[in-house]
């Protein structure tokens, strides 16, 4: 090094000089500038730590102040640009870390440090440890989008892994009583700074995917410097994330705070509040679907019975029009079977729509207040009601015409012939003898009565003609 700070000095003169040598006569200007080039150009960026002493902090806006540790002291200046981006203010007596360049102050002399980067000593470690771990779970991939788990839309219950007596912990409950209130919560309550706080957050992450008691958990802390944050930078921590079986959010400090935790939760949260906004949807959302629902229903339930009532008009007017007898059975037994496909297509329908009125009043008690959903509850009564008293008049009408088609039939049926004292007779073959001349004598007939059959022989056939004509 001291060849290096002297090779720019000018040669010595030869041992051959004559006897009146001319000489190279530094000014202190000269050697002040000359000896600040070769501090500069000697010496590379570098970083030193010690303690700040004898601050000063003119209306220029600059620093100046020294650098002391137990042996010595270093003069430093920060100037106006450089200080407004410190993250803190300096005071004397706080160690610090310092990155600079070697300078001289040409104007006196002095000896200087020259910083364009401030920091407090402690933070300075951990942000280098910060920045190690980051690179090396970054290798090992824990911080991947693909190996990310999505959160569930509405989870069945919420696990809350914060200090139980901080100020995070209502901020998450008040958020979530806001937003979504029927939805449980368990709190697993751990230590969130100082020396065993890592080890109980990872116990409380394995303990939470182990029991697999909730959908979604959020961690959860308040804004606080570095140091108070560290507990949620620790390697163990973030392996037990990455390791757990259930979604997790990340929302501690603020929204500047970045941890390792957030990098490898399945999704950061700007603060706490944030982490619970996240995990629950807005309660009113879902009260304003199930009444856009429920209007939906009421419409098509009331055009299914208007398309089923203009079917039966229609059925009726042509069943009006069809003629009697042979028509008159078919159309009969045609209207049996729409009377038993519409009663199983109501009651298919109605099932359908009870269960689905059902499936909406749980959804509905689950999810809105109790005066709310008695209202509901009476509408749907209501319905029910006036649905039950609608399908009871169709039924009826139904019955009746079922009974004038009845009579109708029965009317013009054989069997009331019969029952005047007349007979059908059928001959061996079942075939009805309308003409005597259709059977011999000897043959065997069969007559049927209006209660019971005889059966006979033929001993003699008498034609029409002869019939007519008397013995």
């Amino acid at each position: 090094m001291t060849d290096d700070l002297f090779s720019n000095l000018p040669p010595a003169a030869p041992a051959t000089t004559p006897s009146v040598p001319e000489r190279d006569v530094y000014t202190p200007s000269r050697l002040n500038r000359e000896a600040r080039t070769l501090l500069e150009r000697g010496f590379p960026s570098l970083w030193i730590e010690g303690e700040i002493s004898n601050l000063s902090r003119p209306s220029s806006g600059h620093w100046y102040f020294s650098i002391k540790d137990e042996s010595a002291q270093l003069r430093c200046a920060m100037f106006r640009q450089r200080n407004l981006l410190a993250r803190f203010t300096p005071k004397d007596g706080l160690r610090v870390q310092l990155r600079g360049r070697i300078s001289l102050y040409e104007a006196r002399g002095d000896y200087q440090f020259l910083a364009d980067h401030i920091e407090e000593a402690g933070e300075g470690a951990l942000r280098r440890r910060f920045e190690l771990l980051k690179t090396k779970l970054a290798a090992e991939g824990l911080f991947a989008t693909e190996r990310k788990k999505p959160l569930p839309k509405i989870p069945r219950r919420i696990g809350v892994i914060t200090s139980p007596t901080g100020a995070a912990i209502r901020d998450v409950l008040h958020i979530l009583q806001r937003r979504f209130c029927s939805i449980p919560v368990l709190i697993y309550p751990v230590a969130v700074q100082g020396t065993a706080a890592a080890a109980q957050i990872a116990a409380a992450i394995r303990v939470a995917s182990a029991r697999a008691e909730c959908d979604v958990l959020i961690l959860a802390r308040g804004g606080g410097s570095l140091e108070d944050l560290w507990s949620f930078n620790e390697e163990i921590v973030a392996r037990a994330v990455a390791a757990c079986s259930i979604p997790i959010v990340s929302g501690v400090g603020h929204e500047v705070d970045f941890t390792i935790a957030d990098f490898v939760a399945d999704v950061r949260a700007p603060t706490p509040s944030g982490a619970a906004e996240l995990v629950v949807p807005d309660c009113n959302e879902w009260l304003r679907h199930v009444a856009l629902l429920s209007r939906r229903l009421s419409g098509t339930m009331q055009r299914t019975l208007t398309r089923r009532d203009d079917r039966l008009v229609w059925l009726q007017r042509r069943l009006g029009q069809l003629h009697p007898g042979v028509e008159l059975r078919q159309r009969a037994q045609r209207l049996d079977e729409l009377e038993q496909r519409l009663a199983r297509a109501l009651r298919h329908h109605l099932r359908h729509r009870a269960a689905l009125v059902t499936e909406l009043s749980a959804h509905l008690r689950h999810a809105s207040p109790m005066v709310k959903l008695a209202a509901a509850k009476g509408r749907l009564n209501v319905a029910s009601a006036a649905i039950g008293a609608a399908l009871r008049t169709q039924l009826e009408s139904l019955h009746r015409r079922l009974a004038v088609a009845a009579g109708t039939l029965d009317a013009i049926s054989p069997l009331a012939t019969l029952q005047r004292g007349y007979a059908i007779v059928n001959d061996a073959q079942g075939r009805v003898v309308a003409d005597a001349r259709c059977v011999n004598v000897g043959d065997e007939i069969e007559a049927r009565l209006a209660s019971g059959r005889l059966r006979a022989r033929v001993e003699q056939t008498f034609p029409s003609d002869e019939t007519n004509s008397g013995p």
